[in-house]
């Protein structure tokens, strides 16, 4: 069964669907008011898909149970994702994606995006996925198990774009920016942005996603 999700229709009779993960300690509502900030255009109706990520434990954090993608057993680079944890959460990930295609939405007409964790998953998915999207969102993330990653993928047709804050205290700037090389090593059309904030979204990024959403789900569409 897919994980319950808030979701959110620009319009009626949905062109396409952007499937947004959320981060640590957070949930499906996190992002939700930023549908009306992007200010897309009537004539592109967009599904926003928002789940809720299960509940578990996270070392990090004492034990404690919380929404979380995946366990941080600690803040190296070795110990930050949990391996049976990511993949849980992709073939969760997968679930959402069957359900938006069963229901008529053409999956190069499907974005997925996230925060922090749902980020790192969005990343794992799409480097390890045959979906052909129509792109990939990731904020103020990493790559995870990126040892796991296919060292030889077909270059994806598919745009990723990756931003990160220069400021952010909890996903290190450096890791952004080498998970962004990486993935464009394996062959991905990779957008990098950086802003001076910290573990966060701030306007300017909101103006950038924008823009870019509308050049992969609706590249006749003016931006205005």
């Amino acid at each position: 069964m897919p994980l319950p999700s808030v979701v959110v229709e620009t319009g009626p009779s949905p062109a396409a669907t952007v499937i947004w993960l959320h981060g640590l300690g957070a949930d499906g509502h996190d992002f939700e008011a930023l549908v009306p900030e992007l200010r897309l255009p009537d004539s592109l109706p967009v599904r926003f898909v928002f789940p809720h990520a299960p509940v578990r434990p996270v070392t990090i954090n004492g034990g404690m149970r919380m929404r979380a993608w995946y366990d941080i057993r600690s803040f190296d680079a070795e110990g930050r994702a949990d391996a049976a944890g990511v993949r849980e959460s992709c073939d969760l990930l997968d679930e959402l994606i069957r359900t938006e295609t069963a229901g008529g939405i053409d999956v190069r007409r499907l974005v997925l995006a996230g925060f922090s964790q749902g980020g790192a998953i969005v990343l794992h998915h799409a480097l390890n996925s045959t979906h052909e999207l129509a792109g990939v969102l990731a904020l103020s993330t990493y790559l995870p198990l990126s040892d796991a990653s296919r060292d030889k993928t077909r270059p994806s047709p598919f745009p990723v774009f990756i931003a990160h804050g220069t400021l952010d205290n909890v996903v290190p700037f450096e890791a952004g920016r080498q998970s962004a090389a990486r993935v464009r090593e394996l062959g991905y059309a990779v957008e990098w942005h950086e802003y001076p904030m910290g573990h966060s979204v701030c306007p300017d990024e909101i103006v950038d996603i924008r823009g870019w959403l509308l050049r992969v789900l609706a590249a006749d569409q003016p931006v205005i």
